[in-house]
């Protein structure tokens, strides 16, 4: 019976998906038919676990089937990790109550529990409806003491256009690290074509550590974000940490932060309606 239910209610999803998709995107793909129409979110998921303790995969794709999203960046998602969600694959869960595609990029790597197991792993996704042509994650510099992070990388095709999507997770407790991630990120993607990067960069828009970012990419909040943006903690949010940047190619239309299920993780996600091309 519990297989019945998951299997209905990830029917529900995909439905739910291409209905948001159909009543969506009409509008701007007349309004602008040589220009690829993306809808992007970024989405820190606290390996599924919510505010009320409860683990609850279909809740968060409930949550991004419900944005309309086209390209979903995670953070903080467990691969086999431990008793905690389960020893799930959260990535390939999702991927497939949504039918999306998906990458995972391991920023903890570790040996299994037991011979014959898989391996136990810790770190962002990139769920797109779009195909995924090519795909790297990149470790990130840290202190000795510090947790590794990662930038994750996708190269979609849509519909014949190759937009580059980039997710990451900056240090949480070191400042200097923070800083020299952001430094290394702003080297490696290429402003010049159609980029996307998305991730919880554990820094207020104005800090210090972010400034490589902002001087090449465009931060969409101050350009289309409706409020104040703020997405943490989910239950009353005063602080924006979660980030959506785009390239030179790449016009943010829209954005907000989904208040809608705010128990579903302690950040909220944000959600920003982009044109490329």
């Amino acid at each position: 019976m519990r297989s019945l239910r998951k299997a209905a209610t990830s029917w529900v999803i995909v439905v739910s998906v291409m209905v948001a998709s159909v009543l969506g995107g009409g509008a701007a793909g007349a309004e602008h038919a040589d220009r690829a129409s993306l809808r992007v979110l970024s989405f820190n998921i606290h390996h599924a676990e919510g505010t009320d303790g409860e683990l609850d995969v279909d809740r968060i794709a409930r949550v991004i089937a419900r944005s309309g999203a086209d390209v979903a960046g995670l953070q903080e998602v467990d691969r086999h990790y431990s008793e905690r969600s389960d020893w799930a694959d959260q990535a390939r869960e999702l991927a497939d109550r949504l039918g999306f595609h998906v990458v995972f990029g391991a920023n903890i790597d570790e040996d299994p529990p037991a011979a014959g197991e898989p391996r136990v792993q810790y770190g962002t996704a990139i769920l797109s409806r779009y195909p995924i042509v090519d795909w790297s994650n990149t470790h990130l510099e840290r202190s000795p003491d510090q947790e590794q992070r990662g930038l994750l990388h996708a190269e979609l095709n849509i519909r014949g256009e190759r937009v580059h999507v980039y997710d990451t997770h900056l240090a949480a407790s070191s400042q200097p690290d923070r800083a020299a991630q952001a430094r290394q990120i702003a080297e490696l993607v290429d402003p010049a074509r159609p980029t996307v990067l998305v991730g919880d960069m554990n820094a207020l828009p104005g800090d210090e550590e972010l400034a490589p970012l902002r001087e090449r990419f465009t931060d969409v909040w101050p350009v289309a974000g409706e409020g104040p943006g703020a997405t943490l903690p989910s239950e009353n949010p005063d602080k924006r940490i979660d980030h959506i940047y785009v390239g030179d190619e790449v016009t943010p239309t829209t954005a907000r932060v989904l208040t809608d299920e705010p128990e579903a993780s302690d950040h909220l996600p944000v959600l920003a309606q982009l044109e490329v091309g």
